[in-house]
């Protein structure tokens, strides 16, 4: 099968169409001595690394944030020819951006490179890192670039979707990385956003954060049948040309496999996805009703304007997922994120419902009598362990 390409906007880059994420296989989330790394390890990622080379997904993608992830890479990728690799790091913005800029150079040191194809400001979550990117960071990452260090800009975002159009706005980016799956599609304004501005859209997770989709609960794997959730995910996002790219979080060599499926199936994408779009929107309305399903977010306030910083879309949006589809264990992971995720995942659970008043918020929503009661049992049923992200790990 042969690796797709498409244009990743204004940088040019034929990018494949899918991206090998660097999050899930290096040793530790912090940084270490490289005399701790076990050798198994290691020879586990330089094998993931030549095996998506040889598949033809030359877009290797990490971070400063993801531990050992760059030293790692940086005993392998100096052994692939360089002009055949995209190469994208990400830096977290700062108030001080003297501070971003001796992140990126740790980072280009630890990758062993000269320069970097791709530069993501990574986390404009908030106002606050957006402020911080415009007091200086983005100007930093454009001095970069012009010493050659980075060749184009983006940014990457767990944020709402305002944050995320606000920036891609600023028409000083040249693709973006964000979520957006079958299951959460609310950043299609945003990937509308990109297309204006002609930037490269990457979409983060989309079999984790899209549905931790390598562990089907039963009734999604029945509902997506003649795919598996995984192949029917990533072709339903490829079947919109306005997404560029899916980030494969791969561990180990063979977890590109079952991705590679979709390769043959985006010529009759349109035909083989139809069925399986009925059958999902079908078992959702038996279980949530019409009106619910095709209207249940309408009117719903940002939690920084409910007591309490209440997420309730978040919250709604996992209830439905959890009726409709029996996904409790991603229900529960992303749940239990909420006040332990900082502003990567904002807001907070459904806790003491009785004692706040949700009265003015919700004026707007349709629903506004029933919501307070599935934001309460909601948390019953699915609260529990703490969870932390995997970078806190």
């Amino acid at each position: 099968m042969t690796m797709q390409y498409r244009r990743f906007g204004r940088t040019e880059l034929q990018m494949p169409i899918f991206s090998c994420g660097g999050m899930r296989y290096q040793h530790s989330w912090q940084d270490i001595d490289p005399s701790t790394i076990p050798n198994e390890g290691q020879r586990n990622l330089e094998a993931t690394i030549h095996r998506a080379f040889e598949l033809g997904i030359n877009h290797i993608e990490t971070a400063r944030g993801y531990g050992s992830s760059e030293l790692q890479l940086g005993y392998v990728l100096p052994q692939l020819p360089r002009e055949e690799l995209i190469v994208q790091t990400k830096v977290s913005p700062k108030p001080n951006p003297k501070d971003f800029v001796e992140q990126f150079e740790k980072s280009l040191s630890l990758l062993q490179l000269d320069y970097v194809d791709l530069l993501g400001l990574h986390g404009i979550n908030n106002d606050e890192t957006w402020q911080w990117c415009l007091d200086g960071c983005l100007d930093a990452a454009y001095e970069l670039k012009a010493k050659g260090l980075v060749r184009h800009i983006g940014f990457s975002t767990h944020g709402p979707t305002d944050i995320i159009v606000k920036a891609i706005e600023s028409d000083r980016f040249d693709y973006v990385n964000l979520h957006w799956y079958y299951i959460n599609q609310f950043n299609w304004p945003a990937i509308e956003a990109a297309t204006r501005h002609d930037m490269g859209v990457f979409i983060i997770s989309p079999s984790d954060k899209g549905g931790k989709l390598y562990s089907p609960p039963p009734k999604l794997k029945q509902l997506c049948e003649p795919l598996s959730p995984m192949v029917f995910n990533d072709l339903f996002c490829l079947n919109h040309p306005q997404v560029h790219t899916l980030s494969l979080g791969a561990a180990r060599p063979s977890d590109f496999d079952e991705h590679l499926k979709v390769l043959p199936q985006l010529t009759d994408a349109d035909a083989i996805l139809a069925p399986i779009l009925s059958q999902l929107e079908e078992a959702a309305i038996a279980t949530l009703g019409e009106d619910w399903y095709r209207n249940w977010w309408v009117g719903l306030p940002d939690e920084s304007k409910v007591p309490g910083n209440v997420n309730i879309q978040v919250i709604l949006w996992l209830r439905n997922l959890l009726l409709a589809y029996d996904m409790e264990e991603y229900a529960v992971a992303r749940y239990n994120l909420l006040e332990n995720g900082g502003h990567w995942f904002a807001g907070a659970q459904a806790k003491n419902i009785d004692q706040l008043d949700f009265s003015q918020v919700l004026s707007e929503s349709p629903f506004r009598d029933r919501i307070p009661a599935f934001l309460a049992e909601t948390h019953e049923r699915i609260s529990g362990k703490a969870v932390k992200r995997l970078s806190q790990s």
